[in-house]
């Protein structure tokens, strides 16, 4: 949402999220505020939040984000999903579970294979150029590529997390420097801590309503291809 600052003082403008949710100001400094409502009164945001209000610089808030919300995903077969023969090819070249692999299309881009980021990342699985270009890939907004490349990169952090899904997620977000930093733990950020929660979701409701599969092995790694894949996770997700 792209808003104009009121430059009068005297004169302001009044938002309400709706009642069923809440909306996220994003500020410079990287922290995310759940708001109830805000306003803007000259050249500050006047936030209405749970136990009070604050005001914040207008120049403070870089955007103003939909809170997540959960709803059921239905459960289809990956053959007959969008991109359902590339995200079976990508999970037999490189074990990783089809289900986790549509999971994490879903939360990335919704599937939208031109989708671009604020961070920049691209495509289905929302990849960094960097990251890209290290995997190979010569156009990041090709489907096939961008499945291929971002299921190679899962793979990866699966085996360095030894399937721990909440690192793998949580690495795939935010980047695996920043969980090494936090002493090899889920950062303590609300978009990543948000983010798996959102991946399990969908994934736990994919594999919750399909036959069980049975487990791959990768070298000296196993890719759990059931809903045991997510117990690994850490358990506040």
């Amino acid at each position: 949402m792209r808003l104009k600052h009121l430059a009068l003082s005297a004169l302001f403008v009044t938002f309400a999220a709706p009642a069923s949710r809440a909306e996220y100001i994003v500020l410079r400094s990287g922290q995310r505020l759940t708001v109830t409502g805000y306003q803007i009164i000259g050249d500050k945001y006047h936030l209405q939040m749970k136990g009070g209000t604050v005001d914040v610089p207008a120049d403070q808030v870089v955007a103003i984000e939909p809170e997540d919300i959960f709803t059921p995903v239905p459960h289809v077969e990956v053959s007959q999903e969008p991109f359902g023969d590339l995200i079976s090819a990508a999970a037999k070249r490189y074990s990783v579970d089809a289900d986790l692999i549509t999971s994490v299309i879903a939360a990335e881009s919704n599937f939208d294979p031109k989708a671009i980021s604020r961070r920049n990342a691209r495509g289905l699985m929302q990849l960094l150029p960097s990251t890209a270009s290290h995997l190979g890939v010569k156009n990041i907004f090709d489907p096939q590529e961008n499945i291929d490349a971002g299921t190679h990169y899962l793979s990866d952090l699966l085996a360095l997390y030894k399937n721990d899904l909440a690192l793998t997620l949580a690495a795939y977000n935010a980047g695996p420097d920043r969980v090494q930093r936090y002493g090899q733990r889920v950062p303590p950020f609300a978009e990543t801590i948000s983010y798996i929660r959102r991946v399990k979701q969908t994934y736990n409701q994919r594999k919750s309503s399909s036959p069980p599969a049975k487990t791959v092995k990768r070298g000296t790694a196993t890719a759990a291809a059931t809903p045991q894949a997510a117990a690994t996770a850490s358990t506040q997700f």
